[in-house]
């Protein structure tokens, strides 16, 4: 082994994927969705893509795995749980903060 194969050790990052209905007009959905993935998991993400499509479709895909579909949830996520689902899938020891809290957990 070389000391630059020893001193460079990577982390692989999540990719994120987004597929959304063009015919739907949800790009700026899918869009800021990724934004605030891309700004919640800095560290943990390598890309978000961004995959158009057709049908009604609106899916999230982390680390290859189905983490978000419209079509089995009925709806679309609220950014709070998109966040949890992402995290339990690339990052399971991060905190997210707010994020993280349950309705009805203020009592404490």
């Amino acid at each position: 082994m070389t000391s630059d194969s020893m001193s460079h050790t990577r982390v692989p990052l999540a990719r994120v994927e987004i597929q959304y209905c063009t015919q739907c007009r949800w790009m700026l959905r899918a869009a800021w969705m990724a934004q605030e993935l891309l700004t919640t998991f800095e560290n943990e993400i390598e890309e978000v893509a961004l995959r158009p499509g057709s049908g009604g479709m609106f899916t999230v895909f982390a680390a290859g795995e189905l983490v978000w579909s419209r079509a089995i949830e009925g709806r679309f996520p609220e950014i709070k749980e998109l966040k949890q689902r992402v995290r339990d899938k690339i990052a399971p020891e991060k905190a997210l903060g707010h994020s993280d809290k349950k309705q009805g957990d203020d009592a404490v």
